[in-house]
């Protein structure tokens, strides 16, 4: 009866201990100040289509001052237009969308094929952990950005198929770091005990190891988002990531970069954008570390 009853408990314990987490990070004014952007900016993407005050593709001859130049905020447009007369509040709202789903699509693949390939290696060792670390040592000796300006130049850029290019240069950290914890973990008694009564890789890796390492991935899978935020704004601007007229907040200060000095407002509304969001998932990110890392407990 008691192992019947035990995944009942562990199921209530997981629900009781995010909900934990969540009011933990409420009270810690820095982290709830990140979780409020953060869901301000998943509000605007979601319901973009509803709050975008006018078409974000609409090249408008309204949105451009008697010398063609762009308006200033105001007005029928808040925010003021672009180069091409658009609304750049509508332009900046569709951005956020293809900003979100670039990070966690990114960062997810990245989470994944980093907690897997540091696993497997920590886990098994010997010539499976040689192979899989000297590949990722190989990855991390080239500068990320260069490796994905590559990536992107060879392959048609998409918005899949930047998400795919950063996911590649971002994998590696998190390999280092759970492949270190596995290995500590591995030597653990608890560990031994199931190897000696026959339990199964398998059943080692998702049943034991996994839930110890899960604080952690959670914890780089946050921050990570940050990284892949930026890396995207970085790309678009340089012109390889998402290409235009598919508005990104990279491609709209690429875009609208030599109107920097008489229309400020084209790159400052852009760019605080991207600032806020990575300070977001980067405060979210230090509190669950916090929360999460037991041997932080008590220093605050």
């Amino acid at each position: 009866m008691s192992a019947v009853a035990e995944p009942t408990g562990g199921s209530v314990r997981r629900r009781s201990g995010a909900a934990d987490v969540l009011r933990q990070l409420l009270r810690r004014p820095r982290a709830a100040f990140g979780l409020f952007i953060i869901a301000a900016m998943v509000f605007a993407a979601v319901f973009a289509p509803l709050i975008m005050p006018a078409d974000p593709f609409e090249q408008s001859f309204d949105g451009l001052d008697l010398m063609g130049g762009p308006l200033p905020p105001g007005g029928d447009y808040p925010l003021g237009t672009d180069l091409l007369g658009r609304d750049l509040a509508s332009r900046l709202i569709l951005g956020t969308r293809t900003s979100l789903i670039i990070g966690v699509l990114a960062n997810g693949v990245a989470v994944l094929l980093g907690a897997g390939v540091g696993i497997t290696a920590g886990y098994f060792g010997g010539w499976t952990a040689a192979i899989l670390m000297r590949f990722t040592d190989l990855m991390m000796a080239f500068p990320a950005l260069l490796l994905a300006i590559v990536l992107a130049a060879i392959f048609q850029p998409s918005l899949l198929i930047v998400a795919l290019v950063i996911a590649m240069v971002n994998w590696v950290q998190m390999s280092r770091v759970i492949y270190t914890e596995t290995r500590s973990l591995a030597e653990r008694e608890f560990i031994q005990v199931q190897r000696s009564i026959g339990s199964g890789p398998v059943r080692i890796l998702f049943k034991h190891l996994l839930p110890h390492l899960l604080s952690s991935i959670i914890v780089f899978g946050t921050l990570g988002i940050s990284t892949t935020v930026l890396l995207e704004a970085t790309l678009s601007y340089l012109g390889v990531g998402v290409q235009p007229p598919m508005p990104s907040w990279g491609n709209i200060i690429f875009e609208n970069q030599t109107y920097f000095s008489t229309a400020p407002w084209l790159v400052f509304f852009p760019g605080l954008l991207i600032v806020l969001l990575a300070l977001a998932f980067n405060l979210v990110g230090d509190a669950l570390r916090d929360i999460l890392d037991p041997t932080l407990k008590g220093r605050h």
